[in-house]
């Protein structure tokens, strides 16, 4: 039997605080000195998912790894019907607002998955404040949406079971959470990779906790909902991040099959370049060295 940690997995040289941050407080981990680059973290994982990658980029930045609301050990407030508490505009927030409280009035910002989403919403309402973006194996969610195909519900079946309603997902997934968070990461690695056990038990740690099974659900309805609305908005005014965007995905993640990434994400940003990597679709944590080399080569 696989065990689940106890206690919160921490990394090594990083400090850890606790930050309030207006309605909720975020978890984050600080380490190095330099220019201040946020990131942010997908489903089902927590800020461990960079445990590989941050250490070699806090050589020369300031690295703030944040839990999102709803997430490994920030809080985890009540989901509301209109979807407006778990947005991807109130996630941002968030993340704006530590990064604030840190000192940091702009930063840099890597993200990937759902942190992806957060991080783009972010760069459209707070454009002066993000001056780099890298994202990690997605398209924006307007995108997705209006490109359903077969093979988009397969590798993404998990968007539509988590944003049913009724509870159905909550209850489900509340019957053995360590079972569902190895299941799904396992399906999305790619041939051959895994995540080590230990991390693998934070995460499913994490998830034992009903607020995180019941605030990401609420995150993947937001997207169905509010998000749709927000981002429908902003690309019917012609609004389009303004900063300079890295692309990565992963080769036989859930966007390098679907999608052609880079066309897709010009018609979201203004300057944006990227390449694909051998991966599935937990690309940090599947090729460290090729994320934090193409991190180093983007970032100033």
């Amino acid at each position: 039997m696989t065990t689940q940690a106890a206690f919160p997995m921490r990394l090594p040289g990083f400090e850890y605080r606790r930050v309030d941050v207006g309605d909720v407080t975020i978890n984050c981990a600080l380490a190095g000195a330099g220019p201040p680059l946020l990131m942010l973290h997908g489903y089902p994982q927590n800020h461990l998912t960079w445990r590989d990658v941050a250490p070699a980029l806090a050589e020369d930045h300031t690295v703030v790894l944040a839990d999102l609301r709803g997430y490994g050990d920030s809080d985890k407030p009540a989901p509301d019907r209109a979807g407006l508490v778990y947005s991807k505009r109130s996630m941002a927030r968030d993340q704006a607002r530590l990064m604030r409280q840190l000192g940091f009035g702009q930063f840099e910002l890597a993200s990937h998955d759902r942190g992806a989403r957060v991080a783009h919403r972010l760069a459209l309402d707070r454009p002066r404040t993000v001056t780099r973006l890298a994202i990690v194996d997605i398209v924006p969610t307007r995108h997705v949406f209006r490109h359903v195909t077969l093979g988009v519900v397969t590798v993404s079946y998990h968007w539509f079971f988590l944003s049913t309603g009724n509870g159905i997902p909550e209850h489900m997934i509340a019957a053995d959470p360590g079972y569902w968070v190895r299941a799904l990461t396992g399906q999305l690695l790619g041939p051959g990779a895994s995540i080590e056990p230990a991390v693998m038990d934070d995460y499913a740690r994490c998830f034992s906790d009903p607020g995180t099974i019941a605030g990401s659900c609420a995150d993947f309805r937001s997207s169905a909902a509010a998000d749709l609305v927000h981002d429908e908005e902003s690309f019917s005014s012609g609004k389009k991040v303004e900063c300079p965007v890295l692309l990565l995905w992963g080769s036989q993640g859930m966007v390098g099959p679907d999608y052609d990434p880079l066309s897709v994400w010009q018609q979201y940003a203004a300057d944006v370049r990227g390449k694909a990597l051998p991966t599935g679709h937990f690309v940090p944590e599947e090729a460290p060295d090729l994320v934090t080399a193409a991190f180093r080569d983007f970032f100033e």
